[in-house]
């Protein structure tokens, strides 16, 4: 073999690892949480008799162009049973369209009825949503502060099922588990579910009951004002202010807590141009906190080894991406490789080892697909799974560069995700417009890697190497299913 194909095969092995590695911290978890999930619900801790006693409580809904489901979650956060005496809503507001009139025209209506809600308007939008979460503050009258984004619908007790876990002065954060008000309107939507519901039943709910580091999800939860000051506040120097505070907050000593128990339901991105746009934005920000805060935790002498452990694969989750992209690239000169040297075989058994990394991560989905009620029966979490994976792997280049991207420094602005108040199928004509995708050049890159690994394919054929076809079969349908969905909903009337 020459230099080059020691290369091919070096770096190719190197991925394999990586992605093994994040298979077994996800075993981890999902052993973690199987045994939490299985334990008998404990007792809330009990508020003061008396509701004059209660904790002030601030709701804040970070707004900006939400045309589509402004008024819904105003009328939400309106009917959240608290004592009226004791809550506070604030509309923070940074909308430059028409929502800003039925923003307004909303809470002049509670305002009339005698709530105690306010319209909050900014100059400029500097900061995005961590400096209007920000702004708000400075007008804040709780020592609590929940926050919903624009799509969510909290049911009207979750303040009550949340709030006195605070009675305990350590907690800084209290967390809840996102529902799905869409999921069944599309193939997409169910597929983000089962990503999502993995996330919140068995990630979250593992790293709670390993005394790990877990995370704010930017919405769908409870801060306590105090912590927000003492770590530092709401700063926008990522794309995921959320994790940030998270992170400097639990650094700081403050405890968080997460209740899978209570659900707060959201609308799920619609359209392949506004998942592309949160995956961006998630995994970009992900890579910001990793540099801002993986040396942080390494050098945190009051974190146990497994604390670190397990912070370092959370604030890496989303290079993941990489390491699937260079596997995914390297695996079609690897055939040219094995062709070249007919007697080599190890590599390839070692190629064919790596379908173990998948074990963990089914059995990781399998926990969150069971204990969630698994639509249908246990037969469709298979093809359900592979779909979710092969998807994921269709969104590997996009999710990669947003990685590198993070890990260079290069700064991009908060792009929302466009919510269009949907829920079933049948209820399109609720749109009043939709936000279309511009972007041609990712679309033509992504069109030539469905072309590249169906090459793969063929090449796999032609040298009758087949242990790499189903993996170049995923690769093939996943890229071409993100760019004809991609394609499919910038062009749709």
């Amino acid at each position: 073999m020459n230099g080059l194909e020691v290369a091919v095969l070096a770096l190719y092995g190197l991925c394999l690892l990586l992605v093994f590695g994040f298979s077994l911290a996800q075993l981890a978890l999902t052993l973690l949480a199987r045994h939490a999930l299985r334990q008998p619900e404990p007792a809330a801790p009990a508020l003061p008799t008396s509701p004059d006693e209660w904790p002030r409580v601030t709701v804040q809904l970070p707004i900006y162009n939400e045309i589509n489901v402004v008024e819904r979650i105003i009328d939400a956060a309106a009917a959240l049973q608290y004592p009226p005496a004791r809550l506070q809503i604030q509309v923070l507001d940074d909308s430059t369209d028409e929502s800003v009139a039925l923003a307004a025209a909303r809470v002049a209506s509670y305002l009339s009825q005698g709530m105690c809600i306010e319209h909050v308007r900014r100059a400029t939008r500097s900061g995005y949503k961590a400096g209007a979460l920000a702004h708000g503050l400075q007008t804040a009258t709780g020592e609590l502060v929940a926050i919903f984004d624009a799509d969510f619908v909290p049911p009207a007790d979750f303040l009550l099922r949340t709030v006195p876990y605070f009675t305990d002065a350590q907690v800084g954060m209290v967390q809840t588990r996102w529902g799905h008000l869409n999921e069944e309107y599309s193939l997409l939507t169910e597929l983000q579910a089962f990503g999502l519901n993995a996330h919140f039943l068995v990630e979250q709910t593992g790293r709670l009951a390993g005394h790990h580091f877990i995370n704010f999800n930017g919405t769908g939860g409870i801060w306590r004002r105090s912590c927000i000051a003492d770590a530092g506040g709401w700063q926008a120097d990522t794309l995921t202010e959320d994790l940030d505070l998270s992170y400097r907050a639990q650094l700081r000593g403050w405890q968080f807590r997460y209740l899978p128990t209570v659900v707060a339901p959201a609308e799920l991105p619609a359209e392949m141009p506004a998942l592309r746009s949160q995956q961006y934005r998630w995994n970009k920000g992900a890579a910001e906190n990793a540099r801002k805060h993986l040396a942080r935790v390494w050098q945190h002498p009051g974190l146990s080894i497994g604390t670190k452990l397990h912070a370092t694969v959370h604030l890496l989750n989303s290079s993941v991406f990489v390491a699937v992209l260079l596997m995914a690239l390297l695996s079609v000169p690897l055939l040219w490789v094995r062709a070249r040297n007919p007697a080599l075989q190890w590599p390839f058994w070692v190629a064919g080892f790596s379908v173990l990394s998948l074990l963990p991560l089914a059995g990781f989905y399998y926990v969150a697909w069971r204990h969630n009620g698994g639509r249908g029966t246990d037969l469709l979490f298979g093809p359900k799974f592979l779909l979710f994976l092969t998807v994921s792997m269709g969104l590997s280049w996009h999710n990669a560069w947003a990685v590198l991207a993070g890990w260079g420094g290069r700064r991009t602005p908060f792009v929302r995700t466009p919510k269009l108040g949907l829920v079933h199928r049948n209820n399109m004509a609720r749109q009043r417009y939709l936000v279309r995708n511009s972007a041609a050049e990712p679309l033509v890159l992504e069109g030539l890697l469905a072309v590249y690994f169906g090459a793969g394919l063929a090449l796999g054929i032609h040298y009758e190497i087949f242990g790499l076809m189903p993996f170049h079969l995923m690769l093939l349908v996943g890229y071409g299913a993100v760019v004809y969905y991609s394609v499919l909903h910038t062009c749709r009337s």
